[in-house]
């Protein structure tokens, strides 16, 4: 097979963070500063943790993934962002009290070097949050122009080789896909225009890729998932991947859902409740904030079960997902799950499932591995949709005529094959 022309991961990589200073990203951070210099492990990582199998089974082949995979290395990474707060990153991970001092303080210095760029913001898009360190700009058009100045500025002081920008900020309220998100050139009048239908998060998604940066979504807004983006993804050969980092409830019904579908048993109901204390927890309880999150973690089980296929297993399911705010559990988030289930001759069963997890630990080596990945991708030439990267997300993006794949190994097949070509390895199908 012939390998990939993968450019080598030669100097530094900046990683831009939108909302560099809330609990994910600081958490993100202050794990990367600490494995690089040897005090925590890079557990949750594939990137640095996972093997890969080569060739045939009796060839006994386990590489890890980091060994022969040109990926950049930890100590290659800077970091960077803007914040809708001044705070350094330091400050603002005491804040977010998801990690103990004695982690923050082993990377003390590099975390209080590490201060926010004034954010794009618009308050009408996260209404519980109140920003202070903002841009002040007439038109989306012009907040673009400035992000853009961002990324060069930054890409300049820190004599970055290459850069990838990641949104770990906060959901935005529900916003559907209009005409002016199905086509670049209205999408840029309505910039120009500010309409209200361009969200912050549009201009940082087209800042990065007007750069040629890859942009990662790690939330559920339409943001990058739209024709519009698509085209200027293409036109700028930039790799763009997303949406919403599947971390604990949907993480767990990509598992079950399969395994329903697998033994062909039924599913009458499935309701999901979660309750959260973070500034993300916050955000959720506004309910046009929810309303993204919502349709992001509904769509999950019927693109996995197929009811169209399999009516009399799945032709009449009761979904229901609901986030609650309680400020106590901080950024330790519970998610319980009651599930009807039913088997032979239709008899009624039940799972249920108690997953009493910490959000951002979770999601932050997601952010790692997909920050390495979306590098390498753009080094192998790769643009537009990385579905490859399905894997990590909750609504993974898809064009119109496309079926999304939800279902969380096949999902791991691709990208472990994906890699495997990009290093010319032969594909895996498992029928050796």
């Amino acid at each position: 097979m012939k390998e990939i022309n993968v450019k080598e991961a030669n100097g530094k990589l900046g990683v831009l963070v939108v909302g560099v200073g809330g609990a994910v990203a600081s958490t993100f951070i202050v794990g990367t500063l600490a494995v690089r210099k040897g005090l925590a492990q890079p557990i949750g990582s594939i990137t640095q943790l996972a093997t890969m199998r080569l060739g045939k089974r009796n060839e006994n082949r386990f590489p890890k993934i980091k060994d022969v995979v040109p990926l950049a290395k930890l100590d290659d990474i800077v970091f960077g962002g803007w914040d809708i707060f001044e705070e350094d990153v330091y400050e603002a991970a005491k804040n977010a009290e998801v990690l103990l001092p004695k982690d923050l303080d082993g990377v003390k210095d590099e975390l209080q070097a590490i201060k926010p760029m004034k954010a794009a913001f618009d308050q009408n898009f996260v209404k519980r949050l109140h920003g202070t360190w903002v841009k002040e700009a007439a038109t989306r058009w012009d907040l673009v122009q400035q992000l853009r100045e961002d990324i060069r500025n930054f890409k300049t002081k820190n004599n970055c080789d290459r850069l990838v920008v990641i949104w770990c900020a906060s959901t935005e309220v529900y916003l559907p896909m209009g005409e002016v998100h199905k086509d670049l050139a209205k999408l840029e009048q309505a910039m120009k225009e500010n309409s209200c239908e361009i969200a912050p998060s549009m201009c940082y998604a087209y800042a990065a890729i007007a750069e040629g940066v890859p942009f990662i979504n790690g939330a559920p807004a339409l943001t990058v998932d739209m024709p519009a983006m698509w085209q200027l993804a293409e036109k700028m050969n930039v790799p763009i991947c997303g949406k919403d980092f599947k971390t604990g409830q949907t993480m767990m019904k990509t598992v079950l859902s399969p395994m329903l579908k697998t033994r062909m048993l039924g599913l009458n109901g499935w309701f999901s409740t979660n309750i959260l204390g973070n500034r993300d927890g916050e955000v959720l309880d506004d309910p046009d904030s929810f309303k993204t999150k919502e349709v992001s973690k509904l769509s999950v089980i019927d693109t996995i079960l197929q009811p169209d296929l399999y009516p009399e297993l799945y032709g009449n399911i009761y979904h229901k997902v609901r986030i609650n705010y309680y400020p106590p559990r901080k950024d330790n988030k519970e998610g319980w799950d009651n599930i009807d289930i039913f088997g032979w001759m239709g008899y009624p069963m039940q799972l249920k499932v108690d997953f009493l997890c910490r959000d951002s630990i979770l999601a932050a080596p997601l952010c790692l591995d997909l920050v390495l990945l979306t590098d390498l991708a753009a080094r192998c030439g790769f643009s537009g949709i990385q579905s490859w990267l399905s894997f990590y997300f909750k609504s993974p993006m898809h064009d119109f005529e496309t079926v999304p794949e939800h279902d969380l190994f096949i999902q791991y097949v691709k990208l472990k094959n994906t890699l495997r070509k990009i290093i010319g390895e032969e594909t895996l199908d498992y029928i050796d």
